[in-house]
Parts: structure tokens; C-alpha cells; sequence
């Protein structure tokens, strides 16, 4: 199984590059394969990041880019886990349905540790965190950042 997710990320503010998501399938085996499995087919690419709260997290991974969309995969069955919520964790977006992750993931700029035990993490950002720190904010954000390719190794 894969153990890296790399976003390439435009910022929308004049930055590329990459951020490494090193993936955690001994926390969230069922979402981690639906991660890697979306990455894998192309889902990822061009979606923006729709909603971005300064010290909190930017979140992404609806193709519609409204927050209201998904994957047409069913949705996942939780797996809530003890990891804690904090600077570069990888969590799933979900409805207040536990069992409703989708597609939409949400990587924290800070410790959001209230989130603990209620949101699937599933991975933790290795490198190029600063390129999270450099999306835009809004809900939406007026020139949203976006994943222009998602790659798994």
C-alpha cells in the first residue's frame, strides 16, 4: 500500500509546489484506500479548496467546490481514532452523520484538539505546510487554491 499522498498545490496567489502527506492506514485503513484510490483517478486533481478558516483548517476535496458534493463512491463507515488534531493533521470532512466521509479532508493550520475523537485522521503533512498556510481564506475564498495533481508512492 502506498504510504505518501502528494497534492500539488496552487495556491492562487502566485505559489506552486508540493505537500507530502505521509498516510496513516493504521489509523483509518477504509479511508486511506479511499483516499489513494481517488488520487489515483485523477478525483483530486483541479478541486479547489473551498473552505480555509484562518487557525483552524483549510478544507478540500468536493468537486463541485461548494461543499455540498462528493465522490459517487457510498460513504465511509468511521474510524474515529485517538490521534490527536493538531498542526498538519489529515482529517475526513464529514456531515453531523459519523458515518457520512465522502471525499472532502481537512488539513489543520493549528491544534484543533476539540475535533478529537469525532473526525477520522487519517494522515500528517511531512512537508510543505507552509503552501497550506499560503491558501487563500474565505468560505469560499474569493480566488481559491487548488490541488492541480494528486499522486500517490
Amino acid at each position: 500500500m502506498a504510504d505518501k499522498l502528494t497534492f500539488n498545490i496552487d495556491t492562487g496567489t502566485g505559489e506552486t509546489g508540493d505537500v507530502v502527506i505521509k498516510l496513516r492506514p493504521d489509523l483509518a485503513p477504509g479511508h486511506v484506500e479511499r483516499i489513494t484510490e481517488l488520487a489515483g483517478e485523477g478525483f483530486y486533481d483541479g478541486v479547489v479548496f473551498h473552505r480555509v478558516i484562518p487557525g483552524f483548517m483549510a478544507q478540500g476535496g468536493d468537486p463541485t467546490g461548494t461543499g455540498m458534493g462528493g465522490s459517487e463512491k457510498p460513504d465511509l463507515k468511521a474510524e474515529f481514532n485517538s490521534e490527536p488534531h493538531t498542526r498538519g493533521t489529515c482529517s475526513m470532512a464529514r456531515t453531523q452523520v459519523p458515518d457520512s466521509a465522502n471525499s472532502q479532508f481537512f488539513i489543520c493550520f493549528d491544534d484543533a484538539e476539540f475535533l478529537d475523537g469525532q473526525y477520522t485522521v487519517w494522515g500528517q503533512v511531512e512537508s510543505g505546510m507552509e503552501l497550506v498556510d499560503a491558501l487563500p481564506k474565505g468560505e469560499p475564498p474569493a480566488q481559491p487554491g487548488k490541488i492541480v495533481k494528486a499522486t500517490v508512492s
